[in-house]
């Protein structure tokens, strides 16, 4: 048994080569078997015989690709074989053979005709040694019952098709319940990490206002604040930070899982990649302007990422300028690419575009995208300093 699924599994991941040992066992047959079992009316066989006998088997390698082109070539060469009086037994397999598979395998219309080009071939075959109505009779049987098991053969295939696009429908639908999952699970930890950082701050707030009431009047009970609020607040940040560990579950490329959030400050090494995976990248800053907060840094970081991302994927080997530009007010976050040959644009709809769209949005930014004139495309993001900057910092 063992063996026998093995042979069965070869045979279903490679099929041509199947087949292709078929049409050669049954060539061979067909020259073996005159030579084997003469009989005595029959043509003795010669080269055509063997030529013919390749005609008839040797198609059936494509019997899967070509199933009514092989047929016909195959019960041709038979017809041709029986008729200049060769071996009335050799070459029925053949066409018996295709027949099947212009049922299993070919467009439905082709079945009938297919039938009746077998049914003549195999009665003109057996009508050789004189025998018209036995042959007629055993045709008719040979010839039915293949169609009938080949047809069994054609519905089993389809429902086995059926049930795969059904095993592929389920296994993409129990992915998707355990991204479903997933989502849940995080609004559940999102929900108790504002319980947990409300209850902590609710705490530290009366504290703190306790504390401020009898900072004269009693100094033991102000110490005893202070010590709450600094055990509170530990207590807080030491939840945030579990919590935030397990929803935190994205790399930023070769990030370790939990590090940081990345910024302008990491900039440096996205370019690195960018250029390691076939994207030649230039950076220039302009202007010179306030610390971001790590908010405002990480989402025009992210933009500048997804822009450079869909640079890979849809304009392969072009080249691409970063640029930041710093006025008064503003950032100018821009990416620009030379595009390629075959370039695809993204879509307007993208999620690309969407995400990055928001990103600007949380920052009172404007976001801009699409092709250049001169060739190529161009994201454009800009955000204004005065809702993410930090002006007390240098830049």
């Amino acid at each position: 048994m063992p063996r026998f699924a093995t042979v069965v599994s070869f045979a279903g991941k490679r099929p041509t080569v199947v087949d292709g040992a078929v049409a050669l066992v049954l060539t061979f047959g067909s020259w073996l078997w005159p030579l084997v079992e003469p009989h005595p009316l029959d043509r003795a066989p010669d080269g055509w015989a063997l030529l013919l006998c390749a005609l008839v088997n040797m198609p059936l390698a494509f019997r899967r690709r070509l199933p009514v082109a092989m047929l016909l070539v195959s019960c041709g060469a038979a017809f041709v074989y029986h008729r200049l009086g060769y071996h009335f037994g050799a070459n029925s397999m053949g066409p018996l053979l295709g027949l099947y598979s212009v049922v299993v395998h070919g467009p439905r219309w082709a079945v009938a005709p297919a039938g009746v080009l077998v049914l003549a071939e195999w009665v003109h075959a057996n009508m050789l040694p004189k025998q018209v109505w036995g042959s007629l009779w055993y045709s008719l049987v040979v010839v039915g019952w293949t169609i009938l098991f080949a047809a069994g053969m054609r519905t089993l295939k389809v429902r086995n098709a059926e049930l795969a696009d059904l095993a592929g429908l389920l296994r993409r639908e129990k992915a998707a319940a355990a991204r479903q999952a997933v989502v849940e699970e995080r609004v559940r930890i999102a929900r108790e990490l504002h319980d947990v950082v409300a209850h902590h701050m609710s705490v530290v707030a009366v504290q703190a206002g306790l504390g401020r009431y009898v900072l004269r009047s009693d100094p033991d009970t102000t110490l005893s604040t202070l010590d709450t609020i600094a055990r509170t607040s530990g207590e807080a940040l030491a939840e945030m930070r579990r919590l935030l560990s397990v929803l935190r579950i994205e790399r930023d490329g070769d990030a370790e899982p939990y590090t940081s959030a990345p910024g302008l400050a990491d900039l440096e090494g996205l370019l690195r990649r960018m250029s390691a995976a076939g994207v030649r990248t230039e950076l220039e800053v302009r202007g010179r302007g306030p610390e971001l907060s790590p908010g405002m840094s990480l989402s025009v970081y992210r933009v500048l990422q997804e822009a450079l991302t869909n640079v890979i994927k849809h304009a392969p080997g072009a080249r691409a300028w970063v640029t930041l530009e710093y006025t008064a007010d503003t950032l100018t976050a821009s990416v620009r690419n030379s595009g390629s040959p075959g370039a695809r644009p993204p879509g307007p709809d993208g999620h690309g575009l969407i995400g990055m769209g928001e990103r600007v949005k949380l920052y009172q930014g404007s976001l801009s995208a699409g092709p250049l004139r001169q060739g190529g495309f161009l994201v454009r993001a800009q955000f204004r300093l005065a809702a993410g900057g930090r002006c007390e910092g240098g830049g």
